[in-house]
């Protein structure tokens, strides 16, 4: 109801809580956090690109912590690459896991269930779908991978009682391996919900109908009733996923994988309807 300030406020308090790290320190936060604005805001933190920052990252990736953020960073979600670098490796502090990519989770589910109380999402399994970069180790036990497989590797434990398939399979690097153990693991449970990058949720998707012997997903899940993904646009893949998933009961949400936001249609309208567009 109050973005604005909310958004603010936030802004405010990040500053103020990371005064005291290398970066907060050479841009002056202490200084312009107590008369905060965003023009003293913007004149004491330039824009800049990954390159300028890596200086940064490179310390932490090195061991040194309290640069850019004021409590330990072990973690670094790896990205598929930039043009200055084979990979941009983005440091991913517990208060990042906890505030922003497990509770988009769980703000998902929450609106869901409100749009529809009949829900069975969390009665049975959500089938994860991570990245294929497995979890590898930094000196200094400092760790990185894919944003997912970060993710999964941090869930708590009673997480793994509503997701599929077993997070060693979920954090296989050889993706064919990965396929083929997925598909074992995920046809006989009950799954109701789906997490992944559309283009690898299809390849197995494609694959459970072809070892089942299946046309649609619904023959193989009769409960399945929502698709969350991110990471690509969903358009491509739309009309393929409209012949392959339940025709009677689809939703899709699209998510914007750092900030887990989906937006849902109305509860009054016909599940079938139910396509959101990308935020």
């Amino acid at each position: 109801k109050n973005p604005f300030e909310i958004q603010f406020n936030l802004l405010k308090n990040l500053i103020n809580d990371n005064k005291n790290t290398i970066f907060g320190k050479k841009h002056n936060f202490s200084e312009f956090s107590e008369n905060f604005t965003v023009e003293n805001f913007q004149k004491n933190i330039p824009v800049r690109n990954y390159t300028e920052l890596k200086p940064y990252i490179d310390r932490i990736r090195n061991g040194e912590q309290n640069v850019l953020w004021h409590s330990p960073v072990k973690w670094f979600a790896v990205s598929s690459g930039t043009t200055s670098d084979k990979s941009k490796y983005i440091p991913v502090s517990r208060e990042a896991l906890e505030d922003n990519h497990f509770r988009g989770g769980k703000d998902i589910i929450a609106v869901y269930a409100n749009q529809y109380e009949d829900t069975k999402l969390v009665k049975s399994k959500s089938l994860v779908i991570g990245g294929s970069r497995q979890i590898s180790m930094f000196k200094n036990s400092l760790y990185y991978g894919d944003l997912s497989a970060v993710i999964i590797d941090n869930l708590p434990v009673w997480s793994h009682l509503l997701r599929t398939p077993n997070k060693n399979v979920a954090l296989l690097s050889k993706w064919e391996e990965k396929l083929e153990k997925m598909a074992e693991q995920t046809i006989e449970e009950n799954v109701t919900s789906i997490m992944g990058v559309p283009s690898w949720t299809l390849v197995l998707f494609k694959r459970i109908l072809e070892i089942t012997g299946k046309n649609n997903i619904a023959e193989i899940w009769p409960d399945f009733e929502l698709f969350i993904h991110g990471g690509v646009s969903f358009e491509p893949y739309r009309s393929i996923y409209k012949k392959i998933l339940p025709p009677e009961k689809p939703m899709e949400a699209n998510t914007y994988n750092n900030t887990a936001i989906a937006q849902f249609p109305s509860a009054t309208r016909n599940r079938a309807d139910a396509m959101t567009t990308p935020m």
